[in-house]
């Protein structure tokens, strides 16, 4: 197999000094352990920031090194201002917050954007330097956002993923990032991009669609003759180590008989929502007198960032808030807050799950949070209660726990209440429903199934982009064709072809220098020319029919050869007021859309929409569409800003095999998806050229509508 390249802003390992000595320890993480598979497979290379290694003398420094190669990881060193300002000041600083919806946090002057680039590129050469043919790159995380399009323009042939690991916010919020162009731009460089969730997925989809004008197809863009896809991996745990049996603890403690014991097992950041989870439990003793002496609380809180001021800011607030609760709810023999600053050995967290009654996790904003599932796999005994917040990307998998919004203290109050108060059997019916889930979603499987996603022949480093065409080279290669007694075929779209789009069909009309082209190629006996449109055959008709081309409307649902009409088929009427009802409610809910009737189809056209709302709608009318068809004549066609139904089956490249000999030479020219039929029916050894941008099946590429009608005037010249 290739060899896995990773790429995260910290090594699976800390190197640290001790006594003037190196200390190499390997760091507790989902990611390395989720990835020791494939990357031990493939003998693979991991990237990343060692920890400071300036204290260090020449001696231990180089020990160090040669530890790190053993454990085939590469460092990148960062001065002590390359991390302020790269990693406190912007990505946590910044990004964390924007992420994370706490825009109260942003600061004014928010600087180290350059200094984030600088670094993301020192993170590219350290990669370019070690990438061979075939590899693999996995990027990870918010601090290399710009990485993945550094990468691109370095190595355009490299397969390349992208993870995101914290939430991707609504395109509202993130449009509120100056650079935002920039950071969707560095993410679209990987081939297959990864969130946690959909809702993330579907975030991101907005903001590309609102900020870059790429629209999506299903989980699909088009970029730079790339295809990129993104999609959901939901992030698991290492069910083995939560499902073992672990050696008892004497530090570990154990809930009296009749007491309740609440567990919190949190970073000590601000997005984990403590504050208003102490509140809520404060709550709870103020309600419920009868819990007091009854209910303890134990919120572990493990130190993070402390050097960051507002991390500072945020322990003094919490402990703070301890010590007040605990003066007004304890007892003379009993404080109902137990609060710990400080990280806890894993198998007593396991312990620590498993005597929890209740488990509460309620961050503010969470991207997924494997404590939820920690928790889960951890009770083996099938027992215990999940309190989860609504907004942790967890919640979308775990619909058997007892879900809360973390804003709404007496809502989550209540749910403490009755998860103190539920049922042993209720507790176990959701326990079992959790269980099953986590054990089956595992962390290995997260990387195996993004692996194997990014894999796929169908990611945009297996598609080679469309060289520019030499017209010159062309019209040569048929005048030769044409001296040899064959025949030239050119096969033509229309609109983003022969005219530019225009934003409605009606202004849409040939110019006279596109009809004085065709009428010059019309006189050529050695070629036979085809104009194929979507417009309706009257327009065609209208437009063209003065020319001594053949023609062909709505897709080859009606052609014009030898000067007359026929039709292929039409919309059965029954259907088509089903169709036309349909999409004349869409419209009516999107300004600056309209419908279009044809002959033989309909179609609903949305280039004058706002742009994400048109994408929605589209993508929601597509799934509308097909579900209300199904086992009907009829397909359901996206073009360019355009949804159509038409006859199954008629489409371009239909027509391209109809009217091909084998001797002919080929020359196919289009712009969209539905030239992609010509393309690909077309014989291998024709000339197919896409005019614009995007991915497709064609071999050569011209830059607009220009490009096209140069073509056009080099064959005129020629033949």
């Amino acid at each position: 197999m290739s060899r896995l390249l990773v790429v995260s802003n910290r090594l699976p390992v800390t190197v640290s000094a001790a006594q003037g000595e190196a200390i190499v320890t390997p760091s507790m993480g989902g990611l390395s352990t989720g990835l020791r598979g494939p990357f031990e497979r493939s003998q693979g290379l991991w990237i990343g920031w060692p920890g400071d290694l300036s204290k260090l003398d020449d001696a231990a420094r180089a020990g160090a090194m040669k530890e790190l190669e053993a454990l085939r990881t590469l460092p990148v060193e960062l001065t002590a201002d390359e991390l302020r300002q790269y990693y406190e000041e912007f990505a946590n600083g910044v990004l964390w917050p924007v992420f994370h919806y706490l825009l109260d946090r942003i600061p004014v002057h928010s600087g180290g954007w350059e200094m984030y680039r600088r670094v993301n590129a020192k993170f590219a050469a350290a990669v370019a330097a070690q990438y061979r043919p075939g590899d693999t790159i996995w990027v990870h995380d918010y601090q290399l956002l710009l990485l993945p399009g550094m990468l691109r323009e370095q190595l355009p042939g490299a397969r390349i993923g992208f993870f995101l690991h914290i939430p991707f916010p609504a395109s509202e919020v993130f449009r509120m990032l100056p650079w935002r162009e920039d950071v969707l731009q560095g993410m679209l460089g990987a081939d297959l991009i990864g969130f946690h969730t959909p809702s993330y997925a579907r975030n991101f989809a907005s903001a590309v669609v609102r900020l870059l004008g790429h629209e999506p197809i299903v989980d699909e863009l088009s970029v730079a003759g790339r295809k990129v896809r993104f999609r959901a991996f939901p992030m698991g745990i290492d069910t083995e180590t939560f499902t073992a049996k672990v050696p008892p603890s004497d530090e570990v403690f154990r809930p009296r008989p009749g007491e309740h014991l609440l567990l919190g097992v949190d970073r000590l950041d601000y997005t984990k929502g403590i504050r208003r989870r102490l509140s809520a439990v404060e709550r709870v003793l103020e309600r419920r007198p009868d819990l007091r002496g009854k209910l303890r609380m134990l919120q572990i809180a493990v130190p993070s960032r402390e050097k960051v001021t507002a991390y500072q800011d945020y322990r003094r607030r919490v402990e703070e808030m301890v010590g007040a609760i605990n003066g007004r709810c304890s007892t003379l023999t009993d404080a109902p807050i137990h609060y710990m600053y400080r990280g806890f050995p894993q198998e007593q967290l396991i312990e620590l799950y498993r005597a929890a009654s209740v488990m509460l996790v309620t961050p503010t904003r969470d991207g997924m949070n494997l404590v939820a599932k920690e928790f889960a796999a951890s009770r083996t005994d099938g027992d215990g209660v999940l309190v989860l917040s609504e907004f942790a990307g967890a919640a979308e998998e775990m619909p058997e726990a007892l879900q809360v919004n973390p804003f709404d203290v007496d809502g989550m109050a209540q749910a403490i209440e009755q998860a103190i108060d539920m049922s042993e059997g209720e507790r176990r019916t959701r326990m079992a429903g959790l269980r099953a889930r986590v054990l089956r979603f595992d962390v290995h499987r997260w990387a195996e199934d993004f692996l194997a996603a990014l894999a796929d022949d169908e990611t945009g480093a297996a598609v080679e982009p469309a060289p520019p065409l030499a017209a010159g080279a062309v019209a040569e290669a048929a005048r030769a064709a044409a001296t040899a007694g064959r025949r030239v075929v050119l096969l033509l779209d229309y609109d983003g072809t022969l005219v530019p789009i225009a934003p409605r069909p009606e202004l849409a009309a040939p110019d006279r220098e596109l009809l004085r082209l065709l009428e010059q190629l019309s006189t050529k006996t050695c070629l036979s020319a085809h104009v194929l449109s979507g417009r309706p055959y009257p327009d065609v008709e209208r437009w063209l029919g003065g020319l001594r081309i053949n023609l062909h409307a709505e897709h080859g649902m009606y052609s014009r050869v030898d000067g007359e009409w026929r039709a292929r088929g039409a919309v059965p009427e029954d259907l088509r007021e089903k169709v036309l009802a349909t999409l004349e409610r869409v419209s009516a809910n999107t300004p600056g859309s309209h419908v279009e009737l044809k002959a033989a189809g309909l179609a609903w056209h949305y280039r004058l929409a706002e742009r994400e709302q048109g994408a929605h709608q589209a993508r929601e009318l597509r799934l509308h569409l097909r579900e209300l068809l199904v086992g009907t004549p009829l397909e359901v066609l996206l073009g360019d800003k355009v949804v159509e139904v038409r006859p199954r089956g008629v489409h371009k490249g239909l027509i391209a095999r109809e009217v091909v000999r084998p001797d002919d030479l080929v020359i196919v020219v289009g712009d969209d998806r539905t030239d992609e039929d010509m393309f690909t029916a077309a014989p291998e050894s024709a000339f197919t050229v896409k005019v614009g941008p995007g991915a497709t099946a064609a071999r050569y590429r011209v830059h607009d509508v220009a490009g096209a009608r140069g073509l056009l005037r080099a064959l005129a010249e020629q033949l």
